[in-house]
């Protein structure tokens, strides 16, 4: 009951920074970097695949709603990514590497997904910035999918990469007693102790 408390603490820490990460790189004005799904993925990573999808469900639940109710439908976009990077963090851990290889995975389902919903809702253009990528392809000559989808698929190949080593990089510094009270992820906390065993070995040094 504790691990379950925690965990759904934890995902309502991933959905504020969900959030407060994609408002902040909206307002720097970022290029190619949104970090609307960092704690998506990081849920997904740490407590894996259920309560991935749900932090991502409930961050476009609370966006729709608070900014703009176009966002609802990528919601499914959202719990994706939670449940892909959940299912390969329980199935190899979470090491660099695999955030890499994770991220490049990201950034091509989520297109995959999310620009269907763009073309048959919104026609292609769904009031972001790639519009005008998206437009421009349009006016070449390109099918609205393929329009929708490059301007996309850039973005992500940045982001999700991104999105995923940060989210490794902050596992990595989380307290071994903290990510065993959360998470009955077998691979990631034979990673996490094995992680801290070589920085106690460093640290005797």
């Amino acid at each position: 009951m504790k691990t379950k408390a925690y965990s759904l603490t934890f995902c309502a820490i991933g959905v504020a920074l969900n959030i407060v990460l994609s408002f902040i790189a909206k307002h720097l004005n970022i290029p190619f970097v949104f970090f609307d799904v960092m704690g998506t993925v990081l849920s997904g990573a740490v407590l894996g695949p259920l309560y991935g999808a749900i932090t991502g469900f409930v961050t476009n639940l609370i966006t729709s709603m608070v900014n703009n109710p176009a966002e609802l439908p990528y919601a499914i976009v959202n719990m994706m990514i939670g449940i892909i990077t959940g299912f390969i963090s329980i199935k190899f851990g979470f090491k660099i590497h695999t955030a890499i290889i994770t991220g490049v995975i990201l950034a091509v389902a989520a297109p995959l997904v999310g620009t269907p919903i763009t073309v048959i809702l919104y026609g292609g253009l769904a009031g972001g910035t790639m519009d005008i990528m998206t437009g421009f392809l349009i006016q070449s000559g390109q099918k609205i999918f393929t329009s929708a989808f490059i301007p996309r698929i850039i973005s992500n190949i940045i982001d999700k990469p991104l999105s995923c080593i940060i989210a490794y990089i902050i596992i990595l510094r989380m307290p071994s007693s903290l990510l065993s009270k959360i998470t009955t992820n077998k691979k990631l906390l034979a990673q996490k102790n094995a992680a801290s065993s070589k920085d106690e070995d460093i640290d005797n040094e």
